[in-house]
């Protein structure tokens, strides 16, 4: 399943401007999609690299197994098939890895040298349900990691397949699937959800800080009685707002 690109580069880094939760806040009023189970990790996940803020990138997928030496004697031509398909597919991209040996941390996937290698490819990060290594040296290079947790060795991480579905933190991710990731998890946005995707985050962050976060912080000196009424003043406003910009969505 190959998602159509449907952004400009432009766009992609304006929507790289806001959080996560921001994107899910403009995404949840023009989708047909469960907001409530869909489209998100399901699952806890640790951002390894907070302070480099939100990434946002097209998925290219693979599955590991470090813990099962085999698949390197069943196809020792892996690594340089996995980095042609790599190589083969526009950026900016997010890496998501499927872990097989999950719940154990046999080995990372990720570290100084794949990190750098993927970045010279056009992958701006990571979304792993196994582990990373070699932190330090990953941010130097400015790859952005989500994953499961970390450990010290690398055991048998080879590419099993790759350009496949996987499931991740509870969630199914496919090929070519637009992702925005940040310290509070990931969201992949489906295909007809990606053209009025940027409007409708611009239309929800002007009508909460003109709303509910401007009665909010305009109340110094109130009493509770005129604190109250202001709020649930914009509270109205901002329902109405969505209500008639989102009408019939």
């Amino acid at each position: 399943m190959i998602s159509k690109r449907q952004l400009t580069h432009a766009e992609l880094l304006e929507l790289k401007r806001w959080n996560t939760p921001s994107i899910y806040n403009g995404w949840e009023q023009i989708t047909k999609h469960n907001t409530h189970s869909e489209g998100f990790n399901i699952e806890p996940t640790t951002d390894f690299m907070p302070y480099m803020g939100p990434m946002i990138g097209y998925a290219i997928t693979v599955v590991i197994e470090p813990g099962n030496e085999e698949h390197l004697k069943k196809n020792p031509n892996a690594w340089t098939q996995y980095r042609e398909y790599v190589a083969s597919i526009p950026g900016p991209k997010i890496v998501v890895v499927q872990d097989l040996d999950k719940p154990f941390l046999y080995g990372a996937f990720w570290g100084e040298v794949n990190s750098n290698i993927h970045k010279a490819l056009g992958c701006v990060g990571t979304i792993t349900d196994g582990a990373i290594r070699d932190i330090d040296e990953m941010n130097n290079v400015g790859f952005k990691a989500l994953s499961r947790g970390v450990c010290v060795g690398h055991a048998f991480s080879y590419p099993i397949r790759w350009n496949c579905e996987v499931e991740v933190f509870g969630s199914k991710i496919y090929p070519g699937q637009l992702i925005h990731a940040d310290k509070h998890g990931f969201l992949i946005i489906p295909d007809e959800d990606q053209a009025p995707l940027l409007d409708a985050v611009r239309f929800m962050d002007f009508n909460e800080c003109h709303t509910l976060i401007s009665a909010a912080r305009n109340s110094w000196g109130k009493i509770s009685p005129e604190v109250l009424k202001d709020i649930n003043k914009a509270n109205e406003e901002f329902s109405d707002n969505v209500k008639n910009r989102f009408i019939g969505k």
